[in-house]
């Protein structure tokens, strides 16, 4: 069967021209009326260079379609998610390539209900529609661009999760990494009682900063300097779409995603004491640990937002998340958000009377862990071999569930094949021993290496 290399798992991504352009966007565009049907659908769009042309593009093959337009503008992935069931929509398409290097654009597609629409729920037969140019002939009467660039709606969702009355005057540095969280942290800060230092703040397609990605060790330095210069009580950082929000403590130090997971859980059961939590496979023992002593009951699921979305929506679980900064919450139509998750922090660093620190070292102590170490290598599959093969006399408990995951007494791993990038992602966690998780990764980038 033929295939296009920007259809991926669980979205669209890839370099452009080559695989996506214009006409592309414009046949996507075509194929998602002609197999969704839909009478309306949200679009809006990332600061990305080509990401308006993309845009102008796939509104047109909508358009060509019969289909009305709902047009955010400049916003957020999660952005076009609330519009999508806020205004009832029929599907919505963010266009997008998040975290991906400056050349790289996509989008991410939605169904009625802010439902993920993947490979086995219709981006399939959206790439096969475009292989085969089979899309409904052209609407007699065209549809309509209505633009809605207004906030307010989901500024007020936002603000819906917590008690603002009951923050305290925090001093933030807030680093959007010259994505798209600036202007809407702008419309979010009016409604706050917080002290901001803005770093990075303008949206820029160009990427003056470096690729919008706080997973890259090299890009906290910025955030981590102006957290001690304007001794700030906490950090905040997103990548280029902000469905994922990063968080620094107050000595400037980055806190790995995981940990956040089980603080999220942790605080979401003391309001819905029993709930479902989902989580993803490369971390666990921390969230599942948390969980349980919370009273809630942690579910492993698949990673990607589909996937995660989807189990969520099986077990109606109160919240997911991943290791990988991305919270999702059954309150926002199961989707994942990069404003909701700091939001909560900080009400609950305000009620505690805890510093961000303090909420979460305990657990870094107990379940250290590698953070998510990447390597490009040429034959992924044999590497896990290898893997599997040197400790296969130890008998571990072995989880295929997204890669391969190996679980001792001591210590567990996951290794997995990005869905996104061409990637081995390696991750690795001990119970209260850090030194362990050292001599384990180095044990497993041997092999790597060698094989490079």
């Amino acid at each position: 069967m033929t295939t296009l290399n920007a259809f991926k798992a669980y979205d669209i991504r890839g370099i452009v021209p080559q695989d996506l352009n214009a006409q592309r966007a414009y046949d996507i565009g075509r194929a998602f009326a002609a197999e969704f049907k839909p009478a309306n659908v949200v679009i809006g769009h990332d600061i990305r260079l080509e990401s308006p042309e993309l845009s102008d593009a796939l509104c047109q093959g909508l358009i060509d379609s019969g289909v009305d337009i709902l047009h955010l503008g400049l916003c957020g992935t999660e952005e076009v998610y609330f519009a999508t069931s806020h205004y009832q929509a029929d599907g919505g398409i963010m266009i997008t390539a998040s975290h991906n290097p400056k050349g790289y654009n996509g989008m991410k597609l939605v169904a009625k209900g802010s439902k993920p629409i993947s490979g086995d729920s219709g981006l399939k037969a959206i790439e096969q529609r475009v292989i085969n140019q089979d899309f409904d002939t052209k609407a007699t009467n065209p549809g309509n661009l209505i633009a809605k660039p207004d906030k307010s709606a989901y500024v007020e969702h936002l603000l819906g999760y917590i008690d603002t009355s009951k923050l305290k005057p925090f001093k933030i540095v807030v680093n959007a990494g010259n994505g798209s969280a600036g202007p809407t942290f702008d419309e979010l800060a009016k409604h706050l009682p917080f002290d901001v230092i803005r770093l990075h703040h303008q949206a820029d397609g160009d990427f003056p900063n470096g690729v919008p990605n706080p997973m890259i060790i090299e890009n906290r330095g910025a955030t981590k300097q102006a957290i001690l210069e304007n001794h700030a009580d906490f950090g905040v950082a997103w990548d280029g779409d902000f469905d994922r929000c990063f968080l620094f403590d107050s000595q400037g130090e980055f806190i790995e995603g995981y940990y956040l997971v089980g603080l999220l859980a942790e605080m979401l059961l003391k309001k819905h004491p029993g709930s479902k939590i989902v989580h993803d496979p490369r971390l666990t023992w921390n969230t599942i640990d948390q969980v349980k002593r919370s009273g809630g009951i942690a579910v492993q699921s698949k990673t990607g937002h589909a996937f995660i979305k989807e189990r969520m929506r099986k077990e109606d679980a109160i919240y997911g998340g991943e290791m990988s900064a991305h919270h999702y919450f059954k309150d926002f139509f199961y989707c994942d958000s990069g404003m909701i998750p700091w939001l909560l922090v900080s009400e609950l660093m305000s009620l505690s009377n805890k510093s961000l620190d303090e909420l979460v070292k305990e657990r870094m102590k107990a379940y250290p862990c590698s953070g998510e170490l990447n390597y490009k290598v040429k034959d992924a599959p044999a590497i896990l071999e290898e893997v599997k093969a040197l400790y296969a006399a130890q008998n571990p408990q072995m989880d295929m569930t997204d890669g391969l995951s190996l679980e001792f007494s001591d210590w567990r791993m996951n290794i997995r094949l990005s869905n996104t990038e061409p990637l081995l992602r390696l991750n690795i966690e001990a119970k209260g021993n850090p030194q362990l998780v050292a001599e384990k990764v180095a044990e497993i980038e041997t092999i790597i290496h060698k094989a490079q």
